[in-house]
């Protein structure tokens, strides 16, 4: 019998890969001659770079640069194995788990330092990058990433508008004339796991500002700068970013890179799953068993297992995805080739004590799992 477990990472807890070898204990308990193919994923955000850099023979480069609240982090992008393919993700530098949940604040956190990431790296010779743009703690636009490759972003005054998402309301600029000339040399590709708009009801800072420490009021007020900022966005270049299918990735970085880097935006699960050849490796296999940290209602709109399952379904192959948590009616996701979606927490326990025993949690849900599998009725 052959199994693949392509999995996510569950963030805060686990890597992909450990994901992965956690559920294989637990596979091997109950079939221990199994063939398991560990096939560790992302969709752009946490683990990207690890699971492209794996796949290709890469090597990773690390470089101090500012964090979300611009101070001092030792981040790192990815160097394909072409040596020319730069990947960079939004979680290493400008991610959510990089703050405590009381420093957590989008109208002051900052994408600065994936620009200074950029720069590094364009500074190495890559000239093609793929951007991670999940995990963010940001809803600046882009700004920070911009600013930090020359763009200026200025207030009615032409000062430069202060860092963050609190900022973007002044904005009333933008100044391209020192933008690093190696960026009109380069080719973007933006890997990622959402199709949010940059404003609306579905937009970046009404969805995602609540997770990256928003309150109501300030969902109110980032609201009305993102669209301040798509409006001076279009005066300055031409594009509706505020419309448009994944401008709102990663708190409007999607709309940033793609009017000023003129990136395309990819749904990053498919992204990685080429590069692993997922297709080929999962052909011949009995079973899928993919998860993440949490499924929920967004588990549809981009998310690494839907795209673990699509590929799956066109073999008939029949896939399971376990999660740390299971957040609403997720019935919709037995139509995208799911035959179960299961939690790995076996009774009522604090999401502290969920993370901390997050592996030994996935192991025994995968014993259980297997065993009703091998039930020969």
């Amino acid at each position: 019998m052959k199994i693949v477990v392509a999995t996510d990472s569950f963030k805060g807890s686990l890597t992909a890969k450990q994901a992965a070898v956690s559920i294989e204990e637990g596979i091997r308990r109950v079939l221990p001659e199994c063939n398991v193919d560990k096939i560790p994923i992302a969709d752009g955000g946490e683990g990207t770079i690890d699971a492209m850099v794996s796949a290709t023979g890469g090597k990773l480069v690390k470089a101090f640069v500012y964090g979300p609240l611009t101070e001092e982090v030792e981040g790192c992008f990815g160097i394909l194995g072409d040596g020319k393919t730069a990947v960079i993700e939004t979680a290493c530098v400008s991610g959510l788990t990089l703050l405590s949940p009381d420093s957590r604040n989008p109208m002051l956190t900052s994408t600065y330092g994936m620009g200074q990431l950029i720069s590094k790296a364009l500074d190495l010779g890559c000239r093609k990058f793929i951007i991670g743009l999940g995990g963010s703690a940001t809803v600046d636009g882009g700004a920070g990433l911009l600013g930090a490759l020359g763009v200026k972003f200025l207030d009615k005054n032409g000062r430069p508008i202060p860092a963050g998402g609190g900022g973007l309301g002044l904005l009333r600029s933008i100044d391209l004339s020192g933008m690093d000339k190696r960026v009109r040399e380069s080719e973007f590709l933006a890997a990622c796991d959402v199709d949010n708009p940059l404003c609306g009801y579905r937009g970046a800072a009404r969805v995602f500002g609540p997770q990256k420490g928003a309150t109501a009021q300030m969902v109110e007020d980032l609201e009305k700068n993102l669209q301040n900022f798509g409006s001076v966005v279009m005066d300055t270049m031409g594009r509706d970013v505020c419309r448009t299918r994944g401008a709102g990735a990663a708190g409007g970085l999607g709309a940033g890179i793609m009017a000023f880097l003129n990136a395309s935006l990819v749904p990053g699960v498919d992204i990685i799953l080429k590069a692993v050849d997922f297709e080929q490796r999962v052909k011949d296999a009995h079973l899928v068993i993919t998860g993440e940290g949490s499924i929920d209602y967004q588990t549809l709109y981009g998310k690494a297992p839907v795209g673990v399952a699509a590929i799956a379904r066109k073999f008939g192959i029949p896939v399971i995805a376990m999660a740390g948590g299971i957040k609403g009616d997720v019935s919709p996701l037995y139509g995208q080739g799911f035959a179960a979606v299961v939690g790995i927490c076996p009774g009522p326990m604090t999401v502290e004590q969920a993370m901390e025993s997050a592996a030994g949690l996935l192991a025994d849900t995968a014993e259980r799992v297997m065993r009703l599998v091998n039930l020969k009725l």
